[in-house]
C-alpha cells in the first residue's frame, strides 16, 4: 500500500478543515512542516491528532530547518537537538509516528568524522525519546546538495548503526546523483516500510536548487519502481502545490494497479 499526502497542514485554525479536505480528495498522509519553528501547542496537537485519526490520515513532522548535528559549535548542536526533541514531543501528542530532519553539514570535517558525530547525537536524542516513552521514530533525510551530510549510503548506515528510521527523498536523490538511483535505493534500504518525499526539482552540478511542480511522467517513474518493490510506503509531496501534486500521484498510482 502507498499513502499519499502533502507537506504542510496550514495554521492551527484551519488544520482540521484541511485534514477533512485531504481525506475528501483521497489523500491519507500529511507531514506537518515546522520549517521555521514549532507552531502547534500540546493542547492543539491532541485535537488535530484526533481529527487525523478520524479521517484516517497518517501524520508525520518535518523538524525545523535550523539543524546541524555536526556544527563546530557545541551550542548549535545542543540547540539543534532541542528542536528535534521538541518536535518529537509534539509528535507524541499528535500521534505522528515519524519526525524527519536534515542532519547537518560536513563543514571542514571529513565525511567519516561527520558520520560519527551525527550518529552519536542521534543516539542521544533516541535516549530522550525512549526515556519519555514517545512512540516516535527519528527519520534523517537523504539530502540533495552534495556538500551536505545525507547520501543514500550515509543515511542507510546511520539507520543501521543507530537504529533510527530514514526518509528517502527521490527529488533529492535525482539532484545528488543525477538520476533516481532506484537500484541503489533498493539495495541500501531493505526495510519493508519506507517514508518518502517527492516533488519536481531543479538542480545543478552542486545538487538541489529548488523544488518545483511534479510532472506526471516523473510520478510514473517513481511509482512504477515502488510498485515493483512491493514496499509499504508513505509519499509526502513537497512541491509548491503539494495537495494538487499528491492527488496527481494518487491518480497515477491507481492507473498502475
Amino acid at each position: 500500500m502507498i499513502r499519499f499526502g502533502p507537506a504542510g497542514l496550514g495554521g492551527v485554525n484551519e488544520a482540521i478543515k484541511n485534514l477533512k479536505d485531504f481525506s475528501d480528495r483521497g489523500l491519507n498522509a500529511c507531514e506537518i512542516a515546522f520549517t521555521y519553528g514549532i507552531y502547534i501547542t500540546d493542547k492543539d496537537a491532541l485535537e488535530i491528532g484526533k481529527a487525523a485519526k478520524k479521517f484516517k490520515i497518517e501524520l508525520s513532522i518535518h523538524a525545523p530547518y535550523w539543524i546541524n548535528l555536526n556544527s563546530e559549535e557545541k551550542k548549535k548542536i545542543e540547540e539543534s537537538k532541542k528542536r528535534i526533541v521538541n518536535s518529537c514531543e509534539i509528535a507524541s501528542y499528535l500521534g505522528a509516528k515519524r519526525v524527519v530532519f536534515h542532519s547537518g553539514f560536513y563543514g571542514k570535517k571529513s565525511k567519516e568524522e561527520s558520520f560519527e558525530n551525527i550518529k552519536n547525537e542521534v543516539k542521544e536524542i533516541m535516549k530522550v525519546i525512549e526515556g519519555n516513552n514517545w512512540d516516535v521514530e527519528l527519520c534523517p533525510e537523504v539530502m540533495g546538495k552534495k556538500n551536505v551530510f545525507g547520501s543514500i549510503e550515509e543515511i542507510s548506515e546511520l539507520s543501521k548503526q543507530s537504529g533510527c528510521g530514514f526518509c528517502i527523498d527521490f527529488a533529492h536523490i535525482l539532484a545528488r546523483y543525477d538520476d533516481y538511483s532506484f537500484e541503489l535505493v533498493e539495495k541500501y534500504f531493505p526495510q519493508k516500510k519506507w517514508h518518502c518525499h517527492f516533488s519536481g526539482i531543479e538542480y545543478s552540478e552542486k545538487g538541489e536548487k529548488r523544488h518545483k511542480k511534479t510532472e506526471e511522467k516523473e510520478w510514473e517513474k517513481v511509482l512504477k519502481f515502488l510498485k515493483k518493490t512491493g514496499k509499504e510506503a508513505i509519499i509526502i509531496n513537497e512541491s509548491p502545490e503539494p495537495v494538487e501534486d499528491s492527488v496527481m500521484g494518487l491518480k497515477v498510482y491507481k492507473k498502475l494497479l
